[in-house]
């Protein structure tokens, strides 16, 4: 069995347990609270020397951190991740998409707000993460016009890493209602086999 260490409102371990759900893996979920430190514990450390979470362990005792690369683990050799060399592109390009456009703005804004309560000496900082974040989900918006999933017809990792943190984005302060054709995927994503919800 497998054993993933997350917090469930994280976006980033939430990834991690809808891939297992969908990918039909057998896991035992180890709660980590990130507010009170417990990535930098000792024994967390020796799993993972950079102390952040969502950490996927195996049978073995090996561990696999960083959440996209959790979700190829996972996903390879299943029917969320394509066959076609250009099709594994294309997720990846969506990944990447996700960790270097998407996630520093969406997951940010909401963990100032969620996390942190919205102190007052961290609006500047959130406010700054609003274009970036529009920005963004206009990306999406545009690919989700044209096809019903981020890689054309079909539902793969690369939706799932983009959900994580797109269907929870008004708890950022961003405002979805902006966006139809994500919303309309961010339904078709809930209506997949062996959704589970953030939480």
């Amino acid at each position: 069995m497998l054993t993933i260490y997350g917090d469930v409102n994280s976006g980033n371990c939430y990834k991690a347990k809808l891939a297992a759900e969908q990918c039909g893996h057998a896991y035992d979920w180890r709660p980590v609270d990130i507010l009170k430190k417990e990535t930098h514990t000792e024994d967390f450390l020796a799993k993972n020397p950079n102390g952040k979470i969502p950490l996927l362990e195996l049978e073995d005792g090996t561990c696999l951190s960083e959440s996209n690369a959790i979700l190829f683990f996972l996903a390879r050799d299943t029917a969320l991740f394509p066959a076609d060399k250009l099709a594994q592109a294309r997720v990846l390009q969506w990944l990447f998409f996700e960790q270097y456009s998407h996630e520093p703005y969406i997951a940010v804004a909401r963990y100032i707000i969620r996390y942190l309560g919205r102190p007052a000496e961290m609006e500047e900082t959130l406010q700054s993460k609003m274009a970036g974040g529009y920005k963004a989900l206009q990306v999406m918006e545009t690919q989700l016009a044209k096809t019903p999933f981020l890689t054309g017809e079909s539902y793969s990792i690369a939706d799932i890493g983009l959900f994580a943190y797109t269907h929870v984005a008004a708890e950022g302060d961003f405002d979805l209602s902006r966006f139809p054709a994500v919303l309309d995927w961010i339904d078709r994503v809930k209506q997949q086999p062996g959704y589970v919800p953030i939480g």
